[in-house]
């Protein structure tokens, strides 16, 4: 890979340009369809809070399937073409949801099954992606390259839950699929355009161990280590209370606290903004504090706030949400920065499918059950209530990390996963800069 010395990554690698294009526009796709979705099941549908919660499960179900498989995959064969497939079905299934809307056919069961399988495209892009990327970058340029990627994925997310209410009410919460799939459109070409080749993997690799065994590696990997342990824990109870809460957002804004559709869109995509902050702030704060501090002020302290997104009312009221929702985006997004850094520089390349695979299907595998709990608590209890025991969970799962060794250590380690053809090697301290805080702005 050609690299200069100077100049931001997006200006000088034309291949990682094209990737955070590509990557960009199919999160503001996919934030469109966050907002437009569950408005289409309640304003078209009359769907119930159960069934709303029941749609986002679907979402993330796939996770708990396919997810160590897929991660065997990513480090069997070349992620490229896997995140080709991926792209071109979503562009597909989410393309057929107005056209089979205008033909009458659009049922609480259909949606399900689009979400189900569309789910299932993004637990193969997602887990090739993350192993494509450190073979696309050198290492020196992959914190810029994840916090770029994460600060424009945030900005895209800002945009696209906004638009995605704007558009619902305005053309129709069905008609606003088609702005997903023309991103997932985008995301093929960039793709396609990418020049940058992997190598084949050979036929005695992939034959090298069976599914099964490679997939139990995949969980021992993470069982085994105590750092991928600690985060991998804390991400699954975390996002039972995140995916809880947000499953059932929509439903709270909109009939509880009595907002429009697109009144909803904005204050997502506002609360949305402290992403694009998180990653902004997430190598600034690290390189001044360490990485593993940082990841304790992100994901603990900045998750208090979440207790404030139940007391949201009409009017004024509404701050209440935008400052809670806010925080939280900031410290989930700033931590993800740190956490990929971290798996891949501690991870041989070689494993990394598998490692992402394995921690996806702890992390995201809760993110159904959080969907489902959200519902259930929703339509037993009431919305507001549901929103205060889901919110709760968000702030008690950063005591995971707070009782861990993330709380005597600065920074998390580097280079020290065990590889079973070369055996453990001895954990190092994550060298720290000669002028902390001193790195070039995000572009």
């Amino acid at each position: 890979m050609n690299r200069l010395t100077h100049g931001g990554l997006l200006r000088r690698h034309r291949d990682f340009r094209l990737l955070w294009c590509g990557e960009t526009t199919g999160k503001f796709g996919a934030s469109v369809t966050s907002v437009a979705m569950p408005l289409a099941a309640v304003t078209t549908l009359d769907a119930d809070t159960f069934t709303v919660g029941l749609l986002s499960a679907c979402a993330w179900l796939p996770w708990l399937i396919v997810g160590l498989p897929v991660g065997v995959w990513a480090d069997r064969f070349r992620r490229r073409p896997i995140m080709l497939a991926a792209a071109a079905a979503s562009f597909l299934l989410f393309a057929c949801v107005p056209v089979v809307t205008w033909l009458g056919g659009l049922s609480t069961g259909f949606l399900l099954v689009v979400t189900l399988l569309t789910g299932t495209a993004a637990v193969f892009f997602q887990t090739a992606y993350s192993a494509y990327l450190p073979s696309l970058l050198e290492p020196a340029d992959q914190a810029e390259g994840n916090a770029k990627l994460q600060g424009s994925a945030s900005a895209a997310q800002i945009v696209g839950r906004g638009s995605g209410g704007l558009i619902a009410q305005l053309a129709g919460a069905v008609n606003a699929m088609f702005a997903n799939a023309a991103t997932f459109l985008v995301s093929l070409l960039c793709l396609v355009a990418i020049r940058h080749r992997e190598p084949r993997v050979s036929g005695s690799v992939r034959r090298h161990t069976s599914m099964a065994s490679d997939v139990t590696a995949g969980l021992r990997l993470v069982a085994g280590d105590r750092w991928l342990r600690t985060l991998a824990l804390f991400g699954a109870v975390s996002n039972l209370g995140l995916m809880g809460y947000q499953s059932i957002l929509v439903v709270f804004l909109v009939r509880d606290v009595g907002l429009n559709s697109g009144t909803v869109g904005v204050l997502i995509a506002v609360a949305g903004a402290g992403g694009v902050v998180g990653a902004f702030l997430a190598r600034r704060v690290a390189g001044r504090v360490g990485t593993a501090r940082a990841t304790l002020l992100f994901e603990l302290v900045l998750a208090v706030p979440a207790l404030l997104i139940p007391l949201t009312t009409d009017g004024a009221g509404a701050l209440l949400y935008v400052t809670g929702g806010f925080c939280v985006s900031a410290g989930v997004v700033a931590g993800n920065v740190i956490k990929a850094g971290f798996q891949q520089s501690y991870c041989p390349p070689r494993l990394l499918g598998r490692l992402t695979a394995g921690t996806a299907f702890l992390n995201y595998g809760t993110l159904p059950v959080g969907a489902l709990l959200g519902g259930a608590l929703g339509s037993a209890f009431g919305l507001r209530e549901a929103m205060w025991i889901t919110t709760a969970g968000v702030p008690l799962a950063g005591l995971i990390l707070l009782f861990s060794p993330l709380r005597r250590t600065r920074d998390l380690p580097t280079v020290a996963l065990h590889d079973e053809r070369t055996g453990p090697r001895r954990p190092t301290a994550r060298p720290q800069p000669s002028q902390p805080g001193r790195t070039s702005p995000d572009s």
